[in-house]
């Protein structure tokens, strides 16, 4: 489990992680799926805790500096397959094979970088508001709902790229520990946020139907890309979604 742990911080952030000569094999890959919510967890007490070391001062400052070290320590991977996805999109115009053809496509258009801004500008402006107050409990869950969010893709959705980035994890993840998991942490959230939690709960689960539901219709499933994208918009969702109730 401790290597499967080592492959999912290797994969989901840049923290130095010492790396094994030996490849890694398909089940490693596919149990490190397990530990996706935990990196959230550990990237979310990071933010959590230089929240409370930077205290009360001006919101917008605190606020800029969370989101900074929040891409920084992801390598902004999931902006990347925000980008990628929202690019391939619009261009795709419908097309499944264009979309996907697009999508490998290294550049970035007009379309990536008007969602990229448009997701950083809605979570800074989220924490704005939710470091008004005690924001440690947001920043913990919206990295762990982001990543919770990608294993339920994995589980529910077909990986339509057999050459791709996330092929083993989706061919040889354990989809009932994951699906167990993803249970877990939503029993776990509303425990912790009570009538808060079924509200976040609710909008981030509605939110992913109609995302499965995109990707079912245009692609036929989901790409690393579109996990990546799915990532962004759960904690951007849920940033959202807090810090309206705590308004």
């Amino acid at each position: 489990m401790i290597r499967a742990f080592a492959l999912a911080l290797q994969l989901l952030t840049r923290l130095p992680i010492p790396s094994s000569d030996a490849a890694p094999r398909p089940e490693d890959l596919g149990r490190s799926v397990l530990w996706f919510p935990v990196v959230g967890l550990l990237i979310g007490a990071l933010l959590a805790g230089l929240h409370l070391a930077l205290g009360r001062i001006d919101s917008g400052v605190p606020a800029a500096l969370l989101l900074a070290v929040w891409a920084l320590v992801t390598g902004g991977l999931h902006l990347d397959g925000l980008a990628d996805s929202a690019d391939a999109w619009i261009g795709g115009q419908g097309d499944r094979d264009r979309t996907l053809m697009i999508m490998k496509d290294p550049r970035s258009g007009p379309i990536a970088i008007i969602a990229i801004v448009l997701v950083l500008l809605n979570k800074f402006a989220a924490l704005q508001m939710l470091l008004v107050g005690d924001a440690c409990i947001a920043l913990l869950l919206a990295p762990v709902l982001g990543r919770t969010v990608i294993v339920l893709l994995l589980i529910t959705t077909p990986y339509v790229r057999p050459g791709g980035l996330g092929a083993p994890y989706a061919n040889a993840l354990p989809r009932l520990s994951c699906g167990l998991l993803t249970l877990l942490i939503a029993v776990l959230t509303i425990a912790l946020l009570k009538g808060q939690g079924i509200i976040l709960i609710a909008m981030l689960g509605l939110g992913f139907i109609g995302l499965r539901h995109g990707l079912i219709a245009r692609l036929g499933g989901a790409t690393g890309d579109t996990l990546g994208a799915a990532c962004e918009l759960a904690e951007t969702a849920a940033l959202i979604t807090l810090a309206v109730m705590a308004g």
